[in-house]
C-alpha cells in the first residue's frame, strides 16, 4: 500500500507544485483542482473565502461524519522566489539525486499531497479525518482562524489536529506566536538644507527603528537558559523598508514592517507597549506642526504560540504512527498549530522534510522523507480502520 500511495503523491505533488500560489496571488486554481479531485472519489468539500473571494480555505470530511475525527492541515501558500537563484523552474517538480526540488515541496504541499492520496483510502476509516487547507499562512496566518471557527461550530468535535509542517517526521508540541506590524511615518517635505521648514520621515523612522534594534537587543539580554527553543527568547526583526524620493529633499514618507515572536507565556502587547506610546506622542508632536504627518502603526496579523500543555492525547496518538520516542521538540517558527489548539483541539505538530530548506532557493524535500510521510499516512489509514 505504501508504495501505491507514494505514486500518488508524487504525481498529486507535481499538480500542487505548479499553482504559483505565493501569498499575493490568489490560490483558488488549487482550490478548485483540490476539489475536484475529492469529487472524484465522492468526498465533498467547503470554502471558506476571504472577503473578497479571490482567496479560500477548503476543508472536507473523509469517512463518517462523526465525533473523534483527525483533523490534517496544511497552507496551500508559498514564499516568493523573487530574487533567488533555483537551478529549475521552481514550479516544477525537479528530482535531483533523491531530492524533490520546488517551491513548496517542504513547506507544506508535500504533507498536502500526501494526505490526498491518502483520501480514498481513509474513507474506510471508523472515524473521519478532516483535510483542512488554508491560505495566507506565510503572510501571518490569515487565512486559518475563518476555517478553524468553523470547523469548530459546524463539525462532530474532533479528537485532535496535526498540522504537517516540516519537522523530519518528529512530534512538536511547541511553537513561537508571531506579530507582524507595519509602521508608516507622513513628513512634510522641504529642501534638505532647510529642515525647520519640514519633517524627514525617513529621520522619523530610523530613530522608530533604533528603538526597535534596542527593543531586540534587550529580548536577547533576558534570554531564558530553561527554555527549550532556539533562541531562547522572544525575537524581533525589522523585515522590510522603504523611504524617500532623493537625497536633498525631506522624505514624504517612510514605512517598514517587523515581526515579533514570542513563546507561550511571553505577551507581545506588554514588550511593545513602550514603542507604540512613543510612535503615539511622535504623532501627536508632528501633528501640532505639519497637521498631514504623523505616525501610524497597525497590527496585520497576531498567531498565538503552541504551548506545550494540552496535547498529551494528540501526541500519545501520532507517536503510535511515526514509531517516535524521542522527546517532543519545539520549533521557533510560527504556525497555525496554535490557532487550533486555542479553538480547542488537541494538537502537535509533524510533518515531513526540513525547515532548512523551507523558503530557500532550490527548495526541496527528500525522497527518503517523502516516503516516510507515505508510510505514516498507510499507519493512519490502518489504524483508523481497526477502531
Amino acid at each position: 500500500m505504501t508504495n501505491l500511495l507514494l505514486r500518488s503523491s508524487l504525481a498529486i505533488l507535481d499538480s500542487l507544485i505548479a499553482f504559483d500560489t505565493t501569498s499575493r496571488n490568489s490560490n483558488l486554481q488549487l482550490i478548485d483542482w483540490v476539489e475536484d479531485y475529492l469529487g472524484q472519489f465522492g468526498i465533498g468539500a467547503t470554502r471558506v473565502n476571504n472577503a473578497d473571494g479571490s482567496k479560500a480555505n477548503l476543508y472536507a470530511t473523509i469517512g463518517p461524519n462523526v465525533a473523534g475525527g483527525i483533523i490534517l492541515s496544511g497552507h496551500s501558500d508559498v514564499v516568493p522566489v523573487d530574487g533567488q537563484n533555483w537551478s529549475s523552474d521552481p514550479f516544477t517538480v525537479t528530482e535531483r539525486e533523491g531530492l524533490l526540488h520546488g517551491r513548496g515541496t517542504c513547506d507544506m504541499k508535500g504533507f498536502i499531497a500526501l494526505a490526498l492520496a491518502a483520501a480514498p483510502m481513509l474513507k474506510e476509516g471508523k472515524r473521519p479525518v478532516h483535510l483542512a487547507i488554508s491560505y495566507d499562512e506565510e503572510v501571518g496566518c490569515l487565512g486559518a482562524p475563518a476555517m478553524i471557527e468553523e470547523i469548530a461550530a459546524t463539525l462532530p468535535q474532533p479528537a485532535l489536529a496535526i498540522i504537517g509542517e516540516p519537522t523530519m517526521m518528529k512530534v512538536v508540541t511547541g511553537h513561537k506566536g508571531i506579530c507582524v506590524h507595519e509602521v508608516e511615518v507622513l513628513g512634510h517635505e522641504a529642501h534638505s538644507s532647510l529642515t525647520h521648514l519640514g519633517v524627514s520621515a525617513n529621520m522619523v523612522a530610523i530613530e522608530l527603528m533604533h528603538d526597535l534594534a534596542e527593543l531586540a537587543r534587550e529580548l536577547w539580554e533576558k534570554a531564558d537558559p530553561t527554555s527549550p527553543f532556539t533562541p531562547p527568547h522572544a525575537t524581533l526583526t525589522i523585515g522590510k523598508m522603504e523611504g524617500g524620493t532623493a537625497a536633498n529633499i525631506l522624505a514624504r514618507r517612510a514605512h517598514f514592517i517587523f515581526d515579533l515572536r514570542c513563546p507561550p507565556n511571553v505577551d507581545p502587547d506588554e514588550i511593545l507597549r513602550p514603542f507604540k506610546e512613543k510612535a503615539a506622542a511622535i504623532d501627536a508632536q508632528l501633528k501640532d506642526t505639519f497637521p498631514a504627518t504623523g505616525v501610524r502603526v497597525e497590527q496585520l496579523s497576531n498567531a498565538p504560540p503552541l504551548n506545550q500543555s494540552g496535547s498529551a492525547e494528540a501526541e500519545a496518538f501520532v507517536r503510535k504512527l511515526t514509531g517516535d520516542n524521542t522527546p517532543a521538540g519545539v520549533v521557533s517558527y510560527a504556525a497555525e498549530a496554535g490557532q487550533f489548539q486555542q479553538a480547542g483541539f488537541p494538537t502537535v505538530i509533524c510533518g515531513p522534510g526540513s525547515i532548512e530548506q523551507a523558503h530557500q532557493p532550490n527548495e526541496y524535500i527528500s525522497l527518503d522523507q517523502f516516503e516516510r510521510g507515505a508510510e505514516f499516512m498507510v499507519r493512519l489509514i490502518e489504524q483508523l480502520k481497526q477502531e
